[in-house]
């Protein structure tokens, strides 16, 4: 260890540090573009870089505002999506600041060819969050997605967000997927899902302000079900019940509905208000089988037929019918990513190799092909733990 005597260079040495450290590498607010969402599409040969950014003086809680929108887009094309990226500088008012990234939307083209590449410059960049959701355009670009005003939500991303949290939590069609979760299962070289975005309406419709301005508002931004990545490639997509099942068998359905046929005609809605599912596997002569177990609470939401809620053999009907329900989506589930897709989104590689990682060792080879002819059994329990008040 080296000790100084001398004062001066002391004095020295701590007045440089003072002058190099604290601010130096600070940006001022009204230096950046602060980009609220991303778009990354795939067009020919090149890539086409979407940003949204804040309109400051449209948002801002004090001061009146100017009539223009909340929000504007740019986009540049680069060979890659690092040079789009710093082509931007070309066309934005400021420099391009994504430390409040809150969505990435991958284009459909790009994700069918690979979003390997996208994905990794996002999640090694120092200044961009690791928290971001991302999410896929279906049948329309992410430019387009961008580009579509929104009501209530001045900040068309924010609505994307808030509409993804809704949507997973009260109907369970899509899924939240942060920047660090994709990673982490592309670099597991194993099926992944993503939700799916898409326009309802006229698209060049939604990038004018009327789209704001009417009480029923023409173009909308609209949550479809989930796509389905094999690898780092687009390969397919959910239904949204077919989605709902796939929620229900990862154990990440909060509160859903339900509706089902009652006896004399007519139809009822049961809100899901609870549930959990646990699978387990084995080994039979060394072929894995697996066993899925859902149990749900309900109540009973809105009823559209002649029915006697306070009798026990109704409440045991709606039970029933509830359960059927709800089996007969996480089978068709089943039959899609097994059938259709031979594609394990659901994990079940995983919980063999944990419940006995040696005979895992035995098949894990084998896999791909095991699975598509795996035997899974689904049993699921209802409980109606509330009627309402009008019971007759």
């Amino acid at each position: 260890m080296v000790k100084i005597k001398n004062p001066k260079i002391i004095t020295l040495l701590i007045a440089f540090s003072i002058l190099t450290s604290g601010c130096w590498s600070k940006k001022e607010l009204n230096e950046l573009a602060i980009v609220t969402a991303l778009g990354v599409d795939k067009i020919d040969d090149e890539y086409e870089v979407s940003v949204q950014i804040i309109n400051p003086s449209e948002i801002a809680s004090q001061g009146s505002p100017t009539g223009n929108s909340p929000v504007a887009t740019y986009h540049a094309k680069g060979k890659s999506v690092f040079e789009a990226i710093r082509k931007l500088s070309q066309v934005t008012p400021r420099k391009a600041y994504f430390a409040h990234l809150q969505m990435l939307i991958i284009g459909n083209e790009l994700a069918v060819e690979g979003i390997t590449q996208t994905v990794d410059l996002l999640a090694r960049d120092p200044e961009t969050r690791d928290d971001f959701d991302v999410i896929i355009s279906n049948e329309t670009t992410a430019k387009s997605i961008l580009n579509v005003l929104t009501p209530v939500e001045k900040i068309p991303a924010f609505k994307m967000l808030n509409s993804l949290k809704t949507s997973e939590k009260v109907w369970g069609n899509s899924t939240m997927v942060h920047i660090d979760d994709l990673v982490n299962a592309i670099r597991s070289e194993r099926g992944f899902v993503l939700s799916t975005i898409d326009i309802q309406g006229n698209t060049e419709l939604g990038m004018d302000k009327t789209n704001v301005e009417r009480i029923s508002t023409p173009v909308l931004l609209k949550y479809e079900g989930l796509s389905l990545f094999k690898k780092d490639k687009l390969t397919g997509f959910l239904t949204v019940e077919e989605s709902k099942g796939y929620n229900f068998l990862k154990n990440n359905i909060t509160s859903t509905i339900e509706i089902i046929s009652c006896p004399k005609g007519g139809v009822l809605a049961t809100e899901i208000t609870k549930s959990e599912t646990k699978i387990k596997g084995n080994y039979n002569n060394g072929n894995p089988k697996f066993f899925v177990k859902i149990k749900v609470d309900q109540n009973v939401g809105e009823v559209n037929c002649k029915i006697d809620l306070t009798n026990k053999n109704s409440i045991k009907y709606i039970n029933t019918e509830s359960a059927t329900k709800i089996k007969e989506e996480v089978e068709t589930t089943l039959y899609t990513i097994q059938k259709v897709y031979q594609l394990d989104i659901v994990g079940f590689d995983q919980i063999l190799y944990r419940q006995n990682p040696k005979e895992w060792s035995k098949i894990k080879d084998k896999w791909p092909n095991l699975f598509s002819n795996l035997e899974v059994n689904v049993k699921v329990e209802a409980y109606t733990r509330n009627s309402g008040t009008f019971n007759k």
